[in-house]
């Protein structure tokens, strides 16, 4: 990536200073920040966790995501906690039946990707210990790495709603909301599509850099860039 394009980025300081005149003071920002887990403590979560929370973000996805959240504990019941070897010995016929079921979301091509992505956990558990072990040791630093990893692996865990789901189960990561792409947009860091190559190693890069000026996680970052631009005063 050029340097040039670097160029464009504001220090961190006065982004946080922007911040702070657009929400009242240092006061009111930092109410505003949160952090992740630990890379410990993300390690200690269960593989169930995370089918858990990559299948509730794609029922979300493209639907009320308070819908969804008061269907899941159905959900839970219905695919047995998210146990990994449990949902694996599911047969076609269960998974079709669940699906028709009215007590969670009916969507047969939705439903499938909760075994799809079972798959890929267990694979990587198989490799690695545990899902939650891999994820943990995922640099932030590369957390555009991780996403595509989850969309090439995954299913339909694209776009936003790998990151969600990540950002949710406490994994360090910035989250590219309307405000924060319009934000990199404005200051020439990206042109064209976001989800391009290029333009994600360009905020990757942009994001790194304010890491190093603040010593912020990225989540923390993501919220503060948000806060600072768009119609949020």
């Amino acid at each position: 990536m050029s340097e040039n394009i670097l160029a464009n980025l504001e220090d961190y300081q006065a982004l946080y200073q922007r911040a702070c005149e657009r929400k009242c003071g240092p006061d009111a920002v930092e109410s505003l920040l949160s952090d992740p887990l630990s890379d410990r403590d993300v390690a200690q979560l269960g593989d169930d966790r995370f089918l858990a929370e990559f299948s509730k973000k794609v029922f979300q996805s493209g639907f009320v995501w308070r819908v969804v959240r008061n269907k899941w504990p159905e959900f839970e019941r219905l695919f047995f906690e998210f146990n990994l070897d449990k949902v694996l010995l599911m047969p076609e016929e269960m998974l079709e039946q669940r699906a028709q079921d009215p007590a969670i979301i009916r969507n047969y091509k939705k439903v499938r990707t909760i075994q799809d992505n079972a798959m890929m956990i267990d694979s990587v558990r198989r490799e690695h210990g545990s899902f939650a072990q891999f994820v943990a040791n995922w640099p932030a630093t590369d957390i555009i790495g991780l996403w595509a990893y989850l969309k090439k692996h995954g299913a339909r865990l694209g776009g936003n709603t790998g990151p969600y789901a990540l950002r949710a189960l406490g994994k360090d990561t910035f989250i590219l909301s309307r405000d924060v792409t319009s934000y990199f947009t404005q200051r020439g860091i990206i042109s064209g599509g976001v989800n391009s190559k290029r333009s994600l190693n360009a905020i990757q890069q942009a994001f790194n850099q304010l890491q190093q000026q603040s010593g912020r996680s990225m989540q923390a970052l993501s919220v503060l860039i948000a806060i600072s631009v768009g119609d949020n005063l």
